[in-house]
C-alpha cells in the first residue's frame, strides 16, 4: 500500500489561510476616516498597524532593523587580515622551527632575514615574495595567503566565487583573466550603447560559471555586479585607514604579476559609469567580535543596502506606492519566509479593498471612499444608534407614515407590533417547523408585512464643523450620526429628501462621502446664520415635504453671512449675527419647521441661545452627551416624521 506523509506547507503562502478579514479592516478604515484622516491616510495606517493575526508594516520594518543591527553589532570587517596575519606566523614558526636545529651559518642567516621582516602584514608577505623556504610545512602555509587573498578578492565582485574555486592555480588565474577581459569588453560595449545581445549569449555561454544568479540581459548582469562592487567600495571605506592601506598591498599580490587586478579596478570602473546612481561612497560602523572576510564583508555591505532598500519599500511614504512594489524574495532572504507570507497576506489585503470597490481613485488621484464603502459604514452606524435606542427604552419605527403602504417584504413578529399578518408566510413557517400533519401555529411562526407611509420629509441635518467639535471629542459622534441618519433615510424612507449642511465659518452642502472624509480644521466662527440659510434653500426646494431641521452644535452663533458672501466673525457675538440668525430661524418657522438643536456641551451662553430659537420656531432643545447624540437626532426624525 501507497504511504503519505504530511508535513507544513512551505511552497509559499498557505493555500489553508484564512482569507483577509474586508470586514474589519473596513471598520478600522472608517474609524480612521471619521476621526479626520484621508482614506489614503487611514489605509497607510491600517497597513502599518495590521490586523489581529496579520502583522503590519512597522512589525516588518522593526525585524528588519533588528537584523540589521545585529549584522553590525555581531561582525567586524578586518577578517581578511586577521586570517593573513595567522597564516604567516603560522609559517614564521614553521620555519624557524625548521632552522633552529640546523647549525650552519645559512640558517642563521635566514633566522636573521626572519627577524628583520617589517611589522606590516603586507609589508611582510611581499618581502617573503622570494624567499626559499626550508619548510614544506611553512611554504604550504604562505602559499596558502596568495590563494586565499585571490578567494576573497574575487568573492568579494563575485558572489559565491570563494565556494566554487577552492584552490586558485595558473590555470585558474588564467581562466580568470580571460573571463574579466570578456567581461570588460561586453561591458565597454554596452556603455557605447552598441547592441550586445548576442556578445552576453556567447559571454554567458562560456563564462556562465562565474554567475550562480544566472542573469538574463546585459542589464541584469550590470545590476548584480554594480552592487556587488559597490557594497566592496563602501566595505573598504568602512575600514581604517591603515587596514585599507594593508588590503590594498595585499590585493595588488593577490594573483602575482599575473594583471588581474588591473582588470578588476577597470571593471570596477566600467561599473561604477554604467551604475553611478549606487551608493559608491556610503560606510557603516561595525563593532562586533566575529572576523567577515572580503566576500563575507562585501555581502554584509550589500545585505544592509538591501535592508535599508527594503526599509524604504515597507515606509510606502513615495507618491503612488503600493504593497507590490515590495521585493518579497529580498524580504524572504533578509527575514525569512514568514515574513514574506506576511507581506504577501497584506498586499493581498491592500488588493481586495481596492478589488471589492471599497476605495476608489478620485479625480485628482487621491484616494477615498467609494459608495459602497460609505454603505456599509452608515449600515454599522445605525445598527449602533438603533441599539442605543432599544436599550433607552424606545422602539423602532419601521413606518415612515400613517398610510401603512406594504412595501412587499416580510420580518418576525415582534411584542408591539401594529402591522398585518403575513398569512402565506406565517403558515409555512408552521408547515416547516412541524411537518405535514396537524399544523399549530406558534407565536415564533408569525411574520408581517412590512409597510411604508406615503408622507415625505424634506430633512436638513446641520452640524458644526468649527475647531472646537475637534477640541472636544465631538468629531466623530457628529460624523457618526450623520452617517446613521443617512443610511436610515436611503434605505427606509427613500422618498425624504436629506441635505447635509457643514457650518464652521461658512456653511456648506456636502454629500455623505465628503462629510465622512471631512478633516477638521483650525477656524473661528460658528456660522449657523448661513446653515439655516441653506437649510431654508433645501425646504422651499420640496414645498410638498414635511420640512424637519436637525441641528448639532457645542458653540453660540459667532459669525454671520454678509451680502457680499463673506463671513464677519466676533467672539463674544455681535447683535446683528444674533439678529440675523434669528431671522432665518423665523423664516423656517414660516416654512412649518420646527427646528430641533441639539446641544453639547454645558456653555450657559449656548444654552440661552438654542432657549430663544426652541420658544421663537417652536422647536426643541436635546441636550445628549457624546456617546447618546446619534440616538437622540435619530429619534426626534422619526418623531418628527411620526407627528405627521
Amino acid at each position: 500500500m501507497s504511504t503519505y506523509r504530511y508535513g507544513r506547507y512551505v511552497d509559499g503562502p498557505d493555500p489553508l489561510a484564512p482569507p483577509a478579514d474586508l470586514r474589519a479592516a473596513m471598520d478600522e478604515l472608517g474609524r480612521e476616516v471619521m476621526e479626520g484622516a484621508s482614506p489614503a491616510s487611514a489605509l497607510r495606517e491600517l497597513l502599518r498597524r495590521g490586523l489581529p493575526g496579520t502583522p503590519g508594516l512597522d512589525d516588518l520594518t522593526s525585524r528588519l532593523w533588528r537584523r540589521r543591527s545585529a549584522i553590525q553589532r555581531r561582525h567586524r570587517l578586518d577578517g581578511t587580515l586577521q586570517e593573513v596575519r595567522r597564516l604567516l606566523d603560522e609559517a614564521l614558526e614553521a620555519e624557524r622551527a625548521a632552522l633552529f636545529p640546523d647549525p650552519d651559518d645559512a640558517a642563521r642567516f635566514r633566522e636573521a632575514l626572519l627577524d628583520a621582516l617589517p611589522a606590516g602584514t603586507a609589508a611582510a608577505v611581499r618581502e617573503l615574495a622570494a624567499y626559499d623556504w626550508r619548510s614544506d610545512r611553512a611554504r604550504e602555509s604562505y602559499e596558502r595567503i596568495r590563494t586565499l587573498l585571490g578567494q576573497e578578492l574575487l568573492d568579494q565582485r563575485f558572489q559565491g566565487m570563494k565556494q566554487a574555486m577552492r584552490d586558485v592555480d595558473q590555470e585558474d588565474v588564467r581562466r580568470i583573466r580571460r573571463m574579466l577581459d570578456d567581461l570588460n569588453a561586453l561591458l565597454a560595449a554596452h556603455a557605447r550603447g552598441e547592441d550586445t545581445g548576442q556578445a552576453f549569449r556567447d559571454f554567458m555561454r562560456e563564462h556562465g560559471e562565474f554567475f550562480p544568479e544566472r542573469p538574463t540581459t546585459v542589464d541584469e548582469l550590470v545590476d548584480a555586479l554594480a552592487a556587488r562592487s559597490a557594497a566592496a567600495r563602501r566595505m573598504m571605506n568602512s575600514l581604517t585607514d591603515e587596514q585599507r592601506e594593508e588590503l590594498a598591498a595585499l590585493s595588488r599580490q593577490a594573483f602575482g604579476d599575473s594583471g588581474v587586478g588591473a582588470r578588476l579596478a577597470a571593471l570596477d570602473s566600467l561599473l561604477q559609469g554604467l551604475r553611478p546612481g549606487e551608493d559608491w561612497d556610503g560606510s557603516a560602523r561595525f563593532r562586533g567580535d566575529q572576523p567577515l572576510g572580503l566576500g563575507e564583508g562585501a555581502q554584509a555591505m550589500a545585505d544592509l543596502a538591501e535592508l535599508d532598500a527594503l526599509a524604504e519599500q515597507l515606509a510606502q511614504s513615495y507618491p503612488g506606492a503600493r504593497l507590490e512594489d515590495v521585493d518579497v524574495e529580498a524580504l524572504v532572504r533578509q527575514l525569512g519566509a514568514e515574513a514574506g507570507v506576511d507581506a504577501r497576506r497584506l498586499a493581498e489585503l491592500e488588493r481586495e479593498l481596492r478589488a471589492q470597490n471599497l476605495l476608489e481613485r478620485a479625480p485628482d488621484g487621491s484616494l477615498r471612499l467609494t459608495p459602497k464603502a460609505l454603505r456599509r459604514l452608515g449600515e454599522a452606524a445605525l445598527r449602533g444608534v438603533l441599539d442605543s435606542v432599544r436599550a433607552q427604552g424606545r422602539r423602532e419605527d419601521t413606518r415612515a407614515g400613517a398610510a401603512g403602504e406594504l412595501v412587499g417584504s416580510t420580518r418576525p413578529w415582534r411584542f408591539g407590533d401594529t402591522e398585518p399578518w403575513n398569512v402565506p408566510r406565517t403558515v409555512a413557517n408552521a408547515v416547516l417547523r412541524g411537518g405535514t400533519g396537524e399544523i399549530r401555529l406558534d407565536v415564533s411562526d408569525v411574520e408581517v408585512s412590512e409597510t411604508e407611509h406615503r408622507s415625505r420629509a424634506a430633512v436638513a441635518l446641520c452640524v458644526d464643523t468649527s475647531w472646537s467639535m475637534v477640541q472636544d471629542g465631538r468629531w466623530v459622534p457628529m460624523k457618526r450620526t450623520a452617517l446613521a441618519l443617512h443610511h436610515l433615510v436611503r434605505t427606509r424612507f427613500r422618498t425624504d429628501s436629506l441635505e447635509l449642511i457643514t457650518f464652521g465659518r461658512h456653511a456648506e452642502a456636502v454629500d455623505i462621502g465628503q462629510l465622512t472624509a471631512l478633516e477638521g480644521v483650525w477656524e473661528q466662527g460658528t456660522n449657523l446664520h448661513h446653515a439655516l440659510l441653506l437649510a431654508g434653500r433645501h425646504v422651499r426646494r420640496h414645498p410638498d415635504a414635511q420640512p424637519v431641521v436637525l441641528v448639532v452644535t457645542d458653540g453660540e452663533p459667532t459669525a454671520h453671512l454678509e451680502a457680499d458672501g463673506t463671513a464677519e466673525f466676533n467672539y463674544p457675538p455681535l447683535p446683528r449675527t444674533i439678529a440675523k440668525t434669528i431671522v432665518e430661524v423665523d423664516g423656517l418657522a414660516r416654512l412649518g419647521a420646527a427646528i430641533t438643536v441639539f446641544r453639547l456641551g454645558d456653555d450657559p451662553r449656548l444654552a440661552q441661545f438654542v432657549d430663544l430659537v426652541a420658544r421663537r420656531g417652536g422647536g426643541r432643545v436635546v441636550a445628549p452627551d457624546e456617546d447618546g447624540l446619534g440616538a437622540a437626532v435619530v429619534s426626534d426624525y422619526l418623531r418628527a416624521r411620526r407627528r405627521r
